[in-house]
């Protein structure tokens, strides 16, 4: 790794997410945003949980680790009613049709560490 690669974290273990659930991390040092990140048919998908509706992103959950909306069908953002996509982050419902969700990229290693490559433009300044 280099300097100019972006920085990468261990979030949990891979069975630390059971399917069908979301759960948020961080926010890790140095950055503002928490890693919501979501078991869905035994794919891991995560995002930064920053509602696109406002410009500086607005954080989802209404409480603790709950990203899903009623039906677990997507995730969703408490405070203005948006529903995304689960894997692709692309806003379905809500004040914010047609914008997405940030991805965080993510690599789940042999023993099972789950570790989150960090986009650069979150780093907090």
């Amino acid at each position: 790794m280099t300097a100019l690669d972006p920085p990468r974290v261990g979030l949990c273990r891979i069975e630390d997410i059971g399917e069908g659930e979301a759960r948020g991390f961080g926010p890790v040092e140095g950055y503002r945003r928490k890693i919501i990140v979501v078991r869905k048919e035994r794919r891991l998908h995560a995002w930064l949980d920053a509602c696109p509706h406002y410009p500086q992103g607005t954080p989802m959950a209404w409480r603790s680790d709950a990203y899903l909306s009623g039906d677990g069908r997507h995730i969703a953002c408490h405070s203005h009613g948006a529903l995304f996509d689960i894997e692709t982050g692309e806003c379905v419902l809500g004040p914010c049709l047609g914008q997405g969700l940030t991805r965080v990229e993510l690599t789940v290693t042999e023993e099972g560490k789950v570790i989150a490559t960090l986009p650069k433009e979150e780093k907090a300044l």
